[in-house]
C-alpha cells in the first residue's frame, strides 16, 4: 500500500477500527490513515478522544470519522457499519480491537460476567463480520477482518477466565468466518503480547514484565498496528492468528504476567 500521500482521493481502502479512540485502536487507526487507508473511529463514550483521532488521520491525508456504538448492544452493533459506511462512502475492512477485560477467576466466574465479555469480544466481532460480508457481496468486492486475540491462549493461564474463554471463542470464530465468508471475506487473527500498563500494573512493574520474553522486549502498539496492516495486505493469508508479542508466548509462566511478577519479586530481570 503507497503512503497516504501517493493515493488519489476516492481510491482508498476503508477500514472500521473499533475501539479506535486510545491506546491500541488509537495506534492503529493512525497507522492505517498514515498508510493509505481512510478510517471509522470507532468510540462508546469517547467522543472527544476519537474526534482527535480523526483529526489527526485527517492531517495525515485521510478521510475519517468518528461513529458511536455500545458494543453490548447487538442492535447498535448491527447499525454500526451501515453508518460507518453513510459516513465513508464504502467499507473494505473492519479491524474488531474493542475488548472488555475485567478480572474474575474460576472462584470468581459468573454468568453475568461471561454473558458481558462474550457479548462485546466475540459475538460483536461476528456480526460486524457478518455485515461486513454483506457489503462487499453488494458491491462485488472482497475484503478482510482482523480480530484482536491474545498471546495468553498459546500460553494459558486461569486468570482473567470471562476474558480468556470469550478470546479463546473469538479465535474459533476467526476460523469457522474464514472458512464461511470465503472468498468474500479473509478473516485473520493478531494476538498482541504485554504493550502497555493495563489493571493494577505499575509503570515498574510493566518495564520489568516487558523484558522478560525471549527477545527482551515485548509487544509495542507500533508492533502491532503494523501486523494489522499487513494481514490487511496479505491478500492470501486467512483463517490464521498472528502472535506478536516478543516471544511472549513461548515463556509460560501458568499465571498471567502481572501475578507471576508479584509472586516471584526477587527474580532479576
Amino acid at each position: 500500500m503507497p503512503p497516504a500521500a501517493s493515493v488519489a482521493p476516492g481510491s482508498r481502502p476503508v477500514a472500521l477500527v473499533t475501539g479506535g479512540a486510545h491506546r491500541l485502536g488509537r495506534e492503529i487507526a493512525l497507522h492505517l490513515a498514515a498508510h493509505g487507508w481512510d478510517v471509522a473511529v470507532h468510540y462508546h463514550r469517547s467522543a472527544q478522544a476519537a474526534a482527535e483521532v480523526c483529526s489527526a488521520a485527517q492531517a495525515a491525508g485521510a478521510q475519517a470519522a468518528a461513529v458511536q456504538a455500545d458494543l453490548s448492544d447487538p442492535a447498535a452493533v448491527q447499525a454500526l457499519l451501515p453508518q460507518s459506511v453513510a459516513a465513508l462512502g464504502r467499507m473494505d475492512a473492519v479491524v474488531n480491537n474493542a475488548a472488555l477485560f475485567a478480572f474474575d477467576d474460576a472462584l470468581q466466574f459468573s454468568v453475568d460476567a461471561a454473558r458481558r465479555h462474550y457479548q462485546i469480544n466475540t459475538i460483536a466481532p461476528v456480526l460486524l463480520a457478518q455485515a461486513l460480508h454483506a457489503h462487499l457481496s453488494a458491491r462485488g468486492a472482497q475484503g478482510c477482518v482482523v480480530n484482536l486475540l491474545d498471546q495468553k491462549l498459546s500460553n494459558p493461564d486461569p486468570d482473567y477466565l470471562s476474558y480468556t474463554l470469550s478470546k479463546a471463542a473469538l479465535q474459533a470464530a476467526t476460523v469457522a468466518l474464514a472458512q464461511a465468508l470465503a472468498p468474500v471475506l479473509r478473516v485473520v487473527g493478531v494476538a498482541p503480547g504485554l504493550m502497555l500498563p493495563s489493571g493494577p500494573m505499575t509503570e515498574d512493574e510493566f518495564a520489568r514484565v516487558h523484558s522478560r520474553t525471549p527477545l527482551q522486549r515485548g509487544s509495542t502498539p507500533q508492533d502491532v498496528a503494523q501486523a494489522v496492516l499487513f494481514a490487511l495486505q496479505a491478500r492470501a493469508m486467512t483463517g490464521t492468528t498472528l502472535l506478536v508479542d516478543g516471544g511472549q508466548h513461548l515463556a509460560g509462566t501458568g499465571r498471567d504476567v502481572l501475578f507471576a511478577l508479584r509472586e516471584q519479586p526477587n527474580i532479576s530481570n
